[in-house]
């Protein structure tokens, strides 16, 4: 009688466990294709990487996300330079960036990301709320803060908001920025006014404002007010990539990383709106 033996396939490499490697990535080193949403008439789901050094919270946030059909987990990063390697390697839409970790911190990732990868959103998510921290990772360049004890909801819409151009505070921190706004706003009246000069002669200041043109002027108005691009769109009767491309170039003229960073400086550099 014959015997028949069985041939055992040879064991896949695993992705090694606690490391930042993509799933997509992966399956892109192994030749597996992998069909995204836009081959079925849908949008490609939001890409998201999340940099935490907490691997419970880590892989809680990656269910979570993982769960939404219009959204996808890419990589995870469980510090600062790993955060930064798998942003240039897999250009996710949304970086979930935890402040406190290993080896590089959050707000030095968030710096670097946003230098490099205009296109990538940081949406920070955080236990440390002091003001330091806080005003530290908006001129790093996030565009979103939240708390860890925020809604499940809340951080959901956030990262889908990031994607429609907008920014999101969580209360207490935008309770913060109004502050900074007031004190902005108090040392500006109480300061007088520099002595005439010629604009050659005047050192830059990183708000030059005379170096808008009207309308970039009421897009800046209206981002000090909080409205996003759609919204500003509607108001001003343009379409919501011509504002995108304004907002690219007002961040450019006055320097500035994040449209929370340019509505601070419009409130302390405040000018009437002059509707044209």
């Amino acid at each position: 009688m014959t015997k028949v033996t069985s041939k055992r396939r040879a064991p896949s490499r695993m992705i090694p466990r606690g490391t930042a490697l993509s799933i997509r990535w992966w399956q892109a080193a192994k030749g597996i294709p992998s069909v995204t949403s836009s081959e079925h008439g849908r949008p490609p789901p939001i890409r998201v990487v999340i940099a935490e050094d907490q691997e419970v919270v880590r892989r809680g946030a990656a269910l979570l996300i993982s769960m939404e059909p219009d959204m996808e987990v890419v990589g995870q990063a469980r510090d600062g330079v790993e955060a930064v390697e798998l942003a240039r390697l897999l250009l996710p839409d949304v970086v979930l960036m935890d402040l406190h970790m290993p080896v590089k911190g959050g707000v030095a990732a968030t710096r670097e990301i946003t230098q490099e990868l205009p296109g990538t959103q940081i949406l920070v998510l955080t236990t440390l709320d002091d003001d330091e921290t806080v005003f530290e990772a908006v001129r790093a360049g996030a565009q979103a803060y939240l708390l860890k004890d925020a809604a499940e909801d809340e951080l959901l819409e956030t990262v889908r908001a990031l994607c429609r151009g907008e920014s999101r505070l969580t209360p207490q921190i935008a309770r913060k920025v109004m502050d900074q706004f007031r004190r902005f706003a108090q040392a500006a009246s109480e300061t007088p006014p520099p002595p005439t000069e010629s604009r050659s002669s005047r050192p830059a200041t990183g708000f030059e404002s005379d170096t808008l043109t009207d309308k970039e002027e009421k897009v800046l108005q209206h981002i000090a007010g909080g409205m996003s691009n759609r919204q500003i769109a509607n108001a001003l009767s343009l379409a919501e990539g011509t504002v995108k491309n304004y907002v690219s170039r007002i961040m450019e003229k006055l320097h500035a990383n994040t449209r929370t960073e340019l509505a601070i400086m419009s409130h302390r550099h405040a000018r009437p709106l002059v509707n044209k």
